[in-house]
């Protein structure tokens, strides 16, 4: 049986979830014999890989590298996870939404908040464009599973890989599995 080809993506969020992912502790070593693990932070991988089999998404999509990423994610992979709070809903990241567009919040970060040489970045290639909203993973591609939590546990995560490793598709049920934050 052919090893399933992983990748872990982090969008705009915390690295809460991936730090979540490591708290799988051995159950990391069953996994990695079991996965090969194609594109993450984890690994030193530049270009996300074709005929990827599971993702898991973590963070919501806040700029033009991130909707970018999120589309060739999706284009590339079998199984799409929202991953976390963030991917799910948007959470955190999201809190700029109500300013409106983002100049309110350029403009209270980098010129009145600012100590010295106050000024909006602005170097193309630098600094990617941040998106007029924030928004959760599924209101840009299709999501297969969602994985909320705030992080989520490693009992989650492990709840979701176990049956895709399977051939199955997971069922969260209760609120273990299901309570946000």
């Amino acid at each position: 049986m052919a090893r399933l080809k992983l990748a872990t993506v982090w969008l705009g969020g915390c690295s809460g979830c991936h730090m979540s992912f490591l708290d799988l502790d051995e159950w990391l070593i069953d996994l990695a014999g079991q996965v090969d693990l194609v594109y993450s932070p984890f690994a030193d991988v530049k270009e996300y890989p074709e005929g990827v089999d599971v993702v898991l998404v973590e963070g919501a999509v806040a700029n033009e590298e991130h909707l970018e990423m999120i589309q060739i994610v999706r284009e590339r992979s079998q199984i799409l996870v929202s991953f976390g709070d963030c991917a799910v809903t948007g959470n955190v990241t999201a809190l700029r939404n109500p300013l409106g567009s983002v100049e309110p919040v350029l403009q209270r970060c980098y010129i009145e908040a600012a100590d010295i040489h106050a000024q909006i970045p602005h170097e193309p290639g630098i600094v990617p464009q941040l998106l007029d909203r924030v928004t959760p993973v599924h209101a840009v591609v299709s999501v297969d599973v969602y994985l909320p939590g705030c992080p989520p546990s490693a009992t989650r995560i492990k709840a979701v890989l176990e049956p895709l490793l399977r051939g199955e598709t997971p069922q969260l049920e209760g609120r273990e599995f299901l309570k946000f934050g």
